[in-house]
């Protein structure tokens, strides 16, 4: 098996938070339904809301998924 390294290599369970930093992941999977509110790398203290989701992958470079989040079972990838 070769490796990939545009692929992410762990997954990570995320709680939301409006204080707590991702730091290096390059996306979010978005298991329970509704809506994710994050943090973008290159927007800090911008927020951007993803509505209605489950079953979900997010591409992207976040720093934080916000408390105001309603989806479950929320996992990071780095």
């Amino acid at each position: 098996m070769q490796f990939n390294n545009n692929m992410p290599t762990r997954w990570v369970s995320c709680t939301p938070s409006d204080s707590t930093d991702l730091t290096g992941s390059c996306g979010l999977y978005i298991g329970g339904a509704g809506n994710v509110v994050v943090q973008c790398i290159d927007a800090s203290g911008t927020s951007v809301t993803f509505a209605a989701l489950q079953g979900a992958i997010i591409p992207g470079n976040f720093t934080r998924v916000m408390a105001a989040t309603t989806a479950t079972l929320i996992l990071v990838a780095y």
